[in-house]
């Protein structure tokens, strides 16, 4: 047995301490605070294709509920610090999910979010290509930036319109795959089209960014009233691999609550575990979250690509079968 020993080699543990001390050096510079936030919540995640670990407190019950939930991700405290008036802010740190293990997944990871006050998602993206930019010199290494919208990717690379075509102008270009198409719905289509007949042709030299995503694909992200709307949404791909998902920030709380509770009956109506809402963040955006942009950065897939690997568990000092 070797499973004592870690999964990683020096060579990726010093490369993961000098990009985080290149993340703190990029937002020192740029005067955006670095915070830390709860790691256990009494509120989880709502999104359909998020799953949250779950636990009990043992101590007294004035502390709160017992049922407490690892997040996913920093974000709705993040918020409710800006809406608290914090301005600028980052944390780097742990985030769990709960069911994602292999190559390109570790339940337990590394995120990078952060938010920038009276920024849109456009201005937003192209700092986040600036950070990618910054890692890849640690490497020797650099890319170049292109941007397209999420229509104009579909349009180029498959010929059909992603915000108006039908599910069988869809579903015809992956008719060599086996799928089975029981309960998928338009939103699922899109994705498979994504992820296996467009990200696998990204070049790998290229730091790519997609932007303003269909409506119904919006998740916190402000809707913008074009012709069809779209969601203005952003993602950051380098070669075939996705880095960060950004948002032009949902400040609405009606409307996130609204939100939130179509995701609960979607997991309803699929049997999965329903969490409680995070109240504390509803009440942050009814006293008024700056308008503002936000996005998380994988670290662990940022390394990956830096090194070459295709495993997350060669930049992580212990995968989640060594821990």
């Amino acid at each position: 047995m070797s499973h004592w020993r870690p999964s990683a080699d020096v060579d990726a543990l010093r490369l993961r301490a000098r990009l985080y001390a290149t993340i703190r050096e990029f937002f020192a510079q740029r005067g955006v605070l670095e915070v830390e936030t709860p790691i256990l919540s009494r509120a989880g995640n709502t999104d359909l294709h998020i799953e949250s670990f779950q636990t009990d407190f043992a101590g007294h019950v004035d502390a709160g509920p017992r049922q407490r939930w690892l997040r996913t991700s920093p974000e709705y405290p993040l918020k409710r610090l800006l809406a608290a008036g914090s301005g600028d802010c980052y944390e780097l740190g742990r985030v769990f999910r709960n069911g994602e293990a292999g190559r390109a997944h570790n339940p337990e990871f590394t995120l990078l979010e952060w938010y920038r006050v009276g920024w849109d998602h456009r201005r937003l993206m192209r700092e986040t290509a600036e950070l990618a930019q910054a890692a890849l010199a640690l490497v020797g290494r650099s890319a170049s930036v292109r941007e397209i919208t999420y229509r104009e990717l579909f349009v180029a690379a498959l010929g059909i319109d992603p915000l108006r075509a039908d599910a069988a102008q869809l579903r015809a270009p992956l008719a060599a795959i086996a799928i089975d198409p029981h309960g998928l719905t338009r939103d699922d289509w899109l994705d498979l089209l994504l992820t296996h007949r467009i990200q696998p042709h990204f070049a790998a030299d290229e730091l790519l960014l997609i932007h303003d995503y269909p409506a119904s694909q919006c998740a916190l992200a402000k809707i913008r009233p074009d012709e069809p709307p779209v969601a203005e949404r952003f993602e950051l791909y380098l070669g075939p691999v996705e880095l960060a998902n950004g948002y032009h920030e949902l400040t609405d709380a009606s409307e996130q609550r609204a939100r939130f509770e179509r995701d609960r009956a979607l997991r309803a109506s699929r049997g999965a575990v329903i969490p409680p809402l995070d109240e504390n963040l509803l009440a942050a955006l009814a006293h008024g979250l700056p308008a503002c942009a936000g996005v998380a950065l994988g670290v662990d897939r940022l390394l990956a690509v830096l090194l070459g690997v295709e495993a997350l568990h060669a930049v992580i000092a212990f995968g989640f079968d060594r821990a």
